[in-house]
């Protein structure tokens, strides 16, 4: 059987999905590929995750009650960026690390008062995180 593509498995991933949040989950998959052209997806780390140049820089994180994360990061090796410093302030992130920060989505109505600062901080990564 041939692999399924990185969006193929993001579908199938979805499909069998069972989570409170999902219409909110599939909302933020489809916002976050609407921003900018450059980003594909797949499943990593057992999730649907954003790609830029091949790159993981934003991952869904599914655990939690209540809400979802959407994790900003650099990729799975620790790297020494401090895109923090390369960031403007923003309320909207929770920073993990210098090269790690989360935005939690707790629903709808969340995620629609989130849209405008979260297009932003998408752009903006994505320009401090490519080479």
């Amino acid at each position: 059987m041939a692999k399924l593509s990185g969006p193929e498995q993001v579908v199938e991933y979805l499909h069998d999905l069972e989570h409170p949040l999902k219409a909110e989950i599939e909302e933020v998959r489809s916002f976050i590929l609407s921003v900018d052209d450059h980003i594909s997806e797949q499943i990593k780390w057992n999730a649907p995750s954003f790609c830029v140049q091949g790159e993981d820089r934003i991952t869904l994180n599914l655990q939690g009650k209540g809400f979802f994360r959407i994790i900003f990061h650099c990729g799975p090796k620790v790297q020494n960026h401090d895109i923090k410093g390369s960031m403007p302030e923003d309320t909207l992130l929770e920073w993990a690390s210098n090269d790690r920060a989360i935005v939690k989505i707790f629903n709808l109505d969340d995620l629609e008062e989130k849209k405008e600062q979260l297009r932003k901080v998408i752009v903006r990564w994505i320009e401090a995180t490519s080479n």
